[in-house]
């Protein structure tokens, strides 16, 4: 008995260890076939992502911007990387600090590195000899808000109804003085102030606000302290309103020689500031008189703006500067990112929220040389009652924002 019942014991045993080593052999192929599955996962999820940047090819698209003392350039760079590489290309900014050497030596270096396409925001003329090269290397140039002036070497441009930026800077003080009420009996004082003469959108800016104060300045309605030239046109006075490189310092001291020469005698009540920039430097210099300082009595004169720059913004909220006109660069950024896309592939360029000027307007893209299609997006003019419009559209970080609401 003991040794049969040890027999059966045995076989049962082996069977045991049968049963076990089945089940641990199905364990092992339930995970095997698990980790396959993951690494397959992965794998499609690396591979799907792979086909996107496929579709661009991982191409190098070369981001050159004018400068960083001015704070749209800055973020306007960073937010083209951001979209350039959501399209699965590389991106490289490059920043010119005002240098046009610096930046055409920028430009030598994307087309070395064998960029497909470049976007350029100028800092002036001198950029046409890197145009050139980009041209003979067959990579497509977007002229980024700025114009490349004198060059038939490109195709594209892309930017803002300019002209209209400048309508809204003079509405702002058309509304801002009552002219539409004021006679020549009790007329208005302005000054007057240019962005830099290298940018050819200075120009755009100065004659779209001319083209609705002009009528009131011929009448008597508005005098103008200091230099005036009624368009662009007249070099000579624009070249002494202008701002060499859109300096907030150079702005700053012409305005502290304008309080202490031609308008000493005056009281000016609105000034004709291009940019967020220098209205800012524009104000810090009225602020040192006291018949324009609030905390001795005063009253500052009615300053426009540009590119709806937090610190104005806050201004604008809290009764200092007066307006400004917001221009989305982010949406500017994200649609020169898709017309570099599109002309890389060969597609005709549709531009959602862009309109392609034509007729008069085409001229905006008239560099001299030749007229480039010019791809325009539409400004917003902000004052006191709707600065929640930039905030909305996310164009600051929640800590500024939260200082807008």
């Amino acid at each position: 008995m003991k040794k049969e019942k040890i027999k059966k014991t045995g076989k049962n045993g082996k069977m045991e260890k049968i049963r076990k080593l089945s089940m641990a052999l199905a364990i092992v192929l339930a995970v095997g076939s698990l980790i396959v599955c993951k690494k397959e996962g992965a794998a499609g999820s690396s591979q799907s992502q792979s086909q996107g940047s496929g579709q661009s090819g991982g191409a190098l698209v070369g981001i050159a911007m004018p400068e960083t003392h001015v704070q749209r350039w800055q973020k306007d760079g960073a937010n083209l990387k951001i979209f350039a590489e959501r399209q699965g290309y590389q991106a490289q900014v490059a920043y010119g600090d005002a240098d046009q050497n610096q930046q055409n030596r920028q430009i030598q270096t994307f087309l070395t590195n064998g960029a497909k396409a470049l976007i350029v925001a100028n800092v002036n003329d001198g950029v046409g000899a890197a145009i050139a090269d980009a041209a003979r290397d067959k990579v497509p140039v977007i002229a980024y808000d700025r114009l490349i002036m004198n060059s038939g070497d490109y195709d594209y441009y892309i930017t803002f109804d300019n002209f209209k930026v400048g309508q809204f800077q003079a509405q702002g003080i058309e509304d801002g003085l009552g002219l539409k009420t004021a006679t020549p009996d009790n007329p208005k004082t302005i000054t007057l102030f240019a962005g830099s003469p290298t940018d050819n959108n200075a120009k755009f800016f100065f004659d779209g606000a001319m083209s609705v104060l002009k009528p009131y300045i011929d009448s008597g309605v508005l005098k103008v302290a200091g230099p005036y030239p009624p368009s662009s046109a007249d070099n000579d006075n624009f070249q002494r309103i202008a701002t060499e490189n859109w300096q907030a310092p150079i702005a700053k001291t012409r305005m502290e020689n304008l309080l202490n020469g031609d308008a000493k005698d005056a009281v000016l009540d609105a000034i004709l500031a291009p940019n967020d920039t220098l209205a800012r430097a524009i104000i810090e210099a009225c602020l040192t008189d006291a018949k324009y300082n609030p905390s001795s009595g005063g009253k500052l004169p009615v300053v426009t703006g540009q590119d709806a720059e937090f610190a104005s913004v806050l201004s604008i909220k809290n009764g200092q500067q007066y307006m400004t006109v917001f221009k989305d660069t982010n949406k500017l950024a994200e649609a020169a990112v898709l017309l570099a896309d599109q002309i890389i592939k060969g597609q005709t360029p549709n531009i959602p929220g862009a309109t392609l000027a034509a007729g008069p307007l085409a001229s905006i893209g008239d560099t001299g040389r030749k007229t480039v299609q010019a791809y325009l997006l539409e400004p917003v003019i902000i004052r006191q009652n709707n600065v929640n419009v930039p905030v909305d559209a996310g164009f600051y970080g929640e800590a500024e924002a939260a200082q807008l609401r």
